[in-house]
């Protein structure tokens, strides 16, 4: 997924606090310390605006990101996630234990050499995986989180509740769910899906958690949220590319060529202080704040390729 993605944009992605590479021993674990991690991490990315992938949990964070920050999200794609926590989908006292069972599951045998309790939620991740895979993925658990942390982070999930903020969401949204997901209903993500307005459902005939490039179900979802993440783009570029007068888009071309200001004015004939008015306007127009994003947008939309 990674790979496909950093294909044909720029991606960051962290290690959720408590796992991975991220520091491991954190005092809070909730659901507003995940969303200020969020938010810590666009800006510290100096990006104006960006489009976000939440899965699983990271759906409903990204959801409350875009609503506390309508103008720094340009799309939502949300694959595998859910508005309510397992203790907040109306399932009573029985589901509440279930929680907690799953809690303490991984607390007790998360750390052990023996995979099987890692095995269990494995299980629910990538069902009818071939056997290294699994191994593969309980092997990525143990290196990944502590048991001890896992619990914590499992009755956080299932507390989460940002139903209410599903119809705030302004950022056009794509929405995928494997019909077959055993660690979340699918019914959560049609949810999800119908209280957005305008959102994109896209149900995925697997039955992993997760999306993997040997499911059958990998080329539709690359397909989809390739059309949506660069269609759109693609358009409001040429949207603003369109504000520039004559001279400018003149002066983008060159400059999406990698041309300096002085050879800007060389071929133009132009001096030196005009060059800086037009890129000041031009950069105005594009919203952009630098050159090297404005030499990027301009080869997005074709611009550049004379040399």
């Amino acid at each position: 997924m990674l790979e496909v993605l950093s294909s044909r944009h720029t991606v960051f992605r962290y290690d959720q606090r408590g796992t991975g590479l991220s520091d491991r021993t954190v005092e809070v674990i909730d659901f507003e310390a995940w969303l200020s991690d969020l938010e810590a991490v666009v800006t510290a990315a100096d990006v104006d605006r960006v489009p976000i992938l939440g899965i699983s949990q990271g759906a409903p964070i990204a959801i409350a990101y875009a609503v506390r920050h309508p103008e720094r999200v340009s799309k939502l794609v949300l694959h595998g996630g859910y508005a309510r926590g397992r203790r907040r989908r109306g399932g009573g006292a029985a589901m509440d234990e279930e929680s907690e069972t799953f809690a303490r599951m991984a607390e007790l045998g998360w750390d052990r050499a023996d995979s099987s309790f890692r095995q269990f939620f494995t299980n629910q991740f990538l069902p009818d995986a071939p056997a290294s895979q699994q191994r593969w993925f309980n092997e990525l658990s143990l290196l990944s989180v502590s048991g001890e942390t896992t619990g914590r982070m499992v009755r956080e999930f299932d507390r989460i509740d940002v139903s209410g903020l599903l119809d705030q969401v302004r950022a056009p949204t794509l929405v995928l769910h494997a019909t077959g997901d055993l660690r979340v209903p699918f019914s959560e993500g049609r949810l999800i899906a119908t209280r957005i307005e305008g959102a994109r459902f896209v149900p995925l005939d697997s039955k992993y958690h997760l999306m993997l490039a040997d499911d059958p179900a990998w080329g539709r979802w690359v397909q989809e949220v390739q059309d949506f993440l660069g269609s759109a783009d693609l358009d409001a570029n040429l949207r603003r590319i369109s504000r520039l007068t004559a001279r400018e888009h003149e002066l983008l071309e060159l400059i999406a060529q990698g041309r300096d200001n002085a050879q800007l004015a060389a071929l133009l004939h132009l001096s030196d202080n005009t060059v800086r008015n037009h890129i000041t306007s031009i950069f105005a127009k594009l919203e952009v704040d630098n050159r090297a994003r404005a030499i990027v947008l301009a080869r997005e939309a074709g611009l550049g390729a004379k040399a």
